[in-house]
């Protein structure tokens, strides 16, 4: 049991990482959040259907590889920048039970995935990416929670009147809750490419503001949190949000460029 409080405002929970129990099985909170995101992207993935020509039916065909090879992506990627303990203890690799999913890895085998599955399909990359760029955003939103139950994901000691209170090593300290403020970030992006989505002006424009959005907010974040991913003394999220940052931002301002020039 995870005893975390916010005492700025007096708030206070005492939550277990198990969910319920069928039998032996334990089922965890951090996989019904993530099945539940799954299920409600479902849900509005359907409700587009053929938007930007894109038909559910081809999500639903993407999906069958996109699951495992985002989830494989985003646990290799996390293992890969702590090799050293998992060359130590191997059989942990493959227990995703206290998380350990790193989202860029997701995105980058998440996007190499619905590249190769549209030039099969011979369908606009971006388009589809546009379609699901609002859904993914939701999915992050959901799913950070995942981290407050399993108390992790959270940032450097502080006395903001949000400060999260936890116990690290036995000692209780009081942190910036940075699972919140993704959430927070990820949720508003939903909503705002949600809108942008009802006029766009060209493909890959959902996308890219998708990118640019989460790339500034993640690499502001990664600086207050304490468990990076790290390179020696570089934060590999940080670098990799500011290499999308200008990707997409030069992106973006092309293809504004050259849809103003053929109005």
């Amino acid at each position: 049991m995870n005893k975390i409080t916010f005492p700025g405002l007096n708030l206070e929970f005492n939550i277990s990482k198990v969910a319920f129990k069928i039998g032996n099985l334990s089922i965890y909170w951090y996989a019904i959040l993530i099945v539940t995101a799954f299920v409600i992207g479902l849900i509005i993935l359907k409700r587009r259907d053929k938007k930007y020509n894109i038909k559910f039916n081809d999500i639903l065909d993407l999906i069958i590889f996109l699951i495992p090879i985002t989830i494989i992506c985003a646990r290799m990627y996390y293992i890969l920048f702590n090799l050293d303990y998992y060359l130590d203890n191997p059989l942990k690799m493959i227990n995703l039970r206290n998380g350990g999913l790193a989202i860029y890895g997701g995105i980058i085998g998440g996007v190499i995935t619905c590249v190769i599955f549209c030039k099969k399909r011979k369908i606009n990359v971006l388009d589809l990416l546009d379609v699901l760029a609002p859904c993914l955003a939701l999915g992050q939103s959901i799913g950070r929670w995942g981290n407050f139950i399993n108390v992790e994901a959270y940032g450097a000691t502080t006395t903001l009147p949000w400060r999260m209170g936890i116990v690290e090593a036995g000692k209780y300290i009081e942190v910036h809750p940075t699972f919140l403020y993704e959430s927070l970030v990820t949720f508003t992006l939903f909503i705002l490419l949600t809108l942008v989505s009802k006029n766009r002006k060209f493909s890959g424009q959902i996308t890219y503001l998708y990118l640019i959005g989460y790339s500034f907010a993640r690499m502001i974040i990664e600086s207050l949190r304490t468990d990076s991913l790290m390179v020696g003394n570089i934060r590999i999220s940080e670098i990799l949000s500011i290499l999308i940052l200008i990707f997409a931002s030069f992106m973006y301002w092309k293809n504004c460029q050259k849809n103003r020039e053929n109005k």
